[in-house]
């Protein structure tokens, strides 16, 4: 991964932008749309720049030598940090990046993202958001609780994101009885070691297990699909997991 995806929170802080012409404006505008206050070069409590400008390097360097966060446009090998493209449904932010390599590539996935993400997807954030007491009330245990909403957010399950919902679906969800618990361990056998040869099924079961158990030789590719914040453990250790265990082995 080249990059730290982060979703940083500018409301109220003051941002630099540099420069003139559309792309300039572009920068000032997407500033202000995220609440913060568009400020010049000078300004001392600013941490993030935009530069937009034939000639950026003294400029970036001098921006840097403060500890201010510099994005230089078309400028990637400059840039402290890009911007992607964003996909916008109420409080869910879907950005695509590049890293630089191609913002029109970016734009077209993000447009392609646009058709397939209802319009109700944010409403239906801010439900889960709102029922967030009461989901702890009926699943205590956490690791419960992330197989429940698991198995209500995949496709074509109570709260499948890609459809509309009805606006007290989460309500309705909740009050539903509990399907039957999913298997706790599940074991996938590599074939290969192309993460891109998993299984639909295979890649979901990584994406949503609370513990991996693999063996040595598993490569770090495969490793990378499972949840960030996912236990790693070696296949001899047997303590005791809660929520879904995955056994990675080679075949």
């Amino acid at each position: 991964m080249h990059s730290l995806p982060l979703f940083h929170r500018i409301a109220g802080h003051p941002v630099i932008v540099l420069g003139e012409g559309a792309a300039a404006e572009a920068k000032r505008r997407l500033v202000e749309r995220a609440g913060g206050t568009v400020v010049g070069e000078g300004d001392p409590a600013a941490r993030l720049a935009f530069v937009v400008d034939d000639a950026p390097e003294a400029t970036a360097t001098r921006l840097r030598a403060r500890s201010i966060l510099v994005n230089v446009a078309d400028r990637p090998d400059l840039c402290d940090f890009t911007l992607p493209s964003v996909l916008e449904r109420g409080p869910v932010l879907v950005a695509v990046s590049t890293g630089g390599a191609s913002a029109g590539l970016a734009k077209a996935l993000r447009l392609r993202l646009e058709g397939l993400l209802p319009a109700s997807l944010g409403a239906l954030a801010e439900r889960l958001a709102a029922a967030r007491n009461a989901m702890r009330a009926r699943w205590p245990d956490a690791g419960a609780r992330r197989s429940a909403i698991d198995a209500a957010l995949t496709g074509g399950g109570a709260l499948d994101p890609l459809v509309e919902h009805h606006p007290d679906a989460v309500e309705r969800w909740l009050g539903e009885e509990s399907p039957a618990s999913q298997p706790a361990i599940a074991e996938i056998v590599l074939r290969n070691d192309d993460p891109d040869e998993l299984t639909l099924r295979e890649a979901r079961l990584l994406g949503t297990a609370d513990v991996i158990r693999h063996a040595p030789n598993v490569p770090a590719a495969i490793l990378a699909r499972a949840r960030a914040d996912a236990e790693r453990r070696a296949l001899d250790d047997t303590s005791p997991a809660s929520g879904l265990t995955i056994i990675l082995k080679r075949a």
